[in-house]
């Protein structure tokens, strides 16, 4: 994977640029590369990821101290900020259920529950396509898991072979429409009649029927039945991702079977909050460890941790755990785990605190 360039050098201004002077440059650069006026789609991309960080100032500051791997992206270096811990954004394109080859993640989020409809018409001997959708916790889409889905389809009758014939029988030329798979209709209109064609209402447009029926389908082809669908659900989907399983849509008679595609619905995490390939949280500190310095059990996906807290710091300083966010989905190792220090204020003081407090303010 190419190296990140630095956001700053991207939109051409100093890590001290005021937020006017990014916005600035990014609308020149802007203007200068988008695509609908013949410029370069690729470097406008790059463009507008590099004005996504640097406009927040809570990602800036993220950036600024950790660099890539502080805002979700992939980073072949390392960066600032030292490890505090001791111990250390679908469509995917499926096979039959499983993995066979990524697609580009496309968004098209439904809601929860395992109801579906049809995606598109049937084409030409071609099956619909179907969507459903999939709830997830936040943890089942960090890491990945399985899952079935069930499903009422028109499946190929095992008795005719998906034939529409009795076993031991043929076809024969439709009499409808003598074999072309159309009939002609005429309309009267204003005009006077017109006439037009449509796909044969006895053949479906094959141009042949069946000798005899076959008793099982009753001629279709196809049978209504219910479908139990084991789903692999790779590590590191995201809300609104897509998986599609080829073939595993409606069935038709003597054509292929449609898609189905599956829209991903994550649950919200009680402690973390996602961006990306990060996973952030806040831990709640008092102000005499934030001053003198401790040491810290933290929550993580992977389990708790222990934390060094340094002395002085300060509320809303960020933390890095490198390799504990979510895994990257077109690549090895993981994103990281940004973790904010709010240091508290105490209330409801005690006399001798209050003198305590007094005594280091005097001697300040």
């Amino acid at each position: 994977m190419a190296e990140k360039r630095d956001y700053y050098e991207v939109l051409g201004v100093k890590k001290d640029a005021s937020a006017d002077e990014v916005k600035k440059a990014f609308r020149k650069l802007a203007v200068k590369y988008h695509p609908d006026k013949g410029g370069d789609e690729a470097k406008f991309k790059e463009i507008n990821e590099a004005y996504e960080v640097l406009k927040d100032e809570k990602k800036r500051q993220r950036y600024d101290q950790f660099g890539h791997a502080g805002v979700g992206g992939a980073s072949g270096g390392s960066y600032g900020g030292g490890n505090p811990f001791s111990g250390q954004n679908v469509h995917f394109d499926f096979g039959d259920g499983g993995f066979d080859g990524f697609g580009d993640i496309f968004s098209s989020f439904f809601g929860g529950g395992s109801s579906s409809r049809s995606r598109s018409s049937a084409g030409a001997g071609r099956g619909q396509d179907i969507e459903t959708s999939m709830n997830l916790t936040f943890e089942e889409a960090v890491f990945g898991t399985e899952k079935e889905v069930a499903l009422n389809l028109d499946v190929q009758c095992d008795h005719c072979k998906g034939s529409g014939a009795e076993p031991g029988f043929g076809t024969k030329t439709c009499p409808t429409c003598k074999g072309s798979g159309q009939e002609v209709r005429v309309i009267n209109s204003l005009f006077g009649p017109i006439q037009q064609a449509q796909t044969c209402h006895t053949c479906h447009g094959r141009g042949k029927v069946p000798e005899k029926a076959c008793t099982a389908c009753g001629g279709k082809g196809v049978r209504r039945e219910k479908q139990e669908i084991n789903v692999k659900i790779p590590a590191g989907v995201d809300e609104g991702s897509t998986i599609r399983l080829n073939g595993r849509g409606e069935a038709i008679m003597g054509g292929t079977s449609g898609d189905l595609f599956i829209s991903i619905h994550v649950q919200p995490h009680k402690k973390f909050t996602r961006e990306g390939d990060l996973i952030l949280s806040e831990e709640t500190i008092s102000m005499v460890d934030a001053a003198l310095g401790t040491e810290l059990e933290v929550e993580t996906i992977d389990g708790e941790l222990t934390m060094r807290i340094p002395a002085g710091t300060q509320s809303g300083t960020d933390f890095k755990l490198s390799n504990h966010g979510v895994p990257h989905l077109r690549g090895n190792g993981r994103g990281a785990q940004i973790i904010t220090i709010k240091v508290q204020t105490p209330t409801n003081l005690s006399r001798k605190q209050r003198d305590i407090l007094e005594q280091l303010r005097n001697t300040r």
